[in-house]
């Protein structure tokens, strides 16, 4: 395990702000996919568990949002990871995986949005959605 830790730190490390949301995003949808098979296992624990590392992903994302730079499309995304926690908060411990059917969903379709920039981050004129870590 020592290894993949090293190799987990480069990652990120390596990352610029782009790539971390790109991180972020799927640290999220692996921690949503765990949470759907504690729901179906009945394990209220791991759904807690779970759905508690979900929403650390979404308020990370939420605060590296560049408010100022990103206007409309910051305030539409935070508006967006607010709706998916409350959706998750809202369906804990409900015996269902409707709540998380959705966000997995929202996540998918905001993901491939962000991929879609990373693929052309190096054009000029590029909006910066997201902080620098510097």
């Amino acid at each position: 395990m020592v290894g993949y830790k090293a190799y987990q730190d480069n990652q990120v490390e390596g990352a610029g702000p782009l790539g971390l949301v790109l991180l972020t995003y799927e640290a999220l949808y692996k921690s949503l996919g765990q949470t759907r098979l504690a729901i179906q296992a009945g394990d209220l624990e791991a759904e807690a568990r779970h759905t508690s590392r979900s929403m650390e992903a979404l308020i990370e994302l939420s605060s590296s949002l560049n408010m100022e730079a990103g206007g409309p499309v910051s305030q539409s995304l935070s508006s967006l990871y607010a709706y998916m926690m409350n959706r998750l908060i809202g369906g804990l411990c409900g015996c269902s995986t409707e709540h998380v059917d959705e966000v997995l969903r929202l996540v998918q379709e905001v993901r491939e949005g962000w991929l879609n920039l990373s693929a052309q981050q190096h054009k000029p004129g590029t909006l910066t959605l997201v902080r620098s870590a510097a």
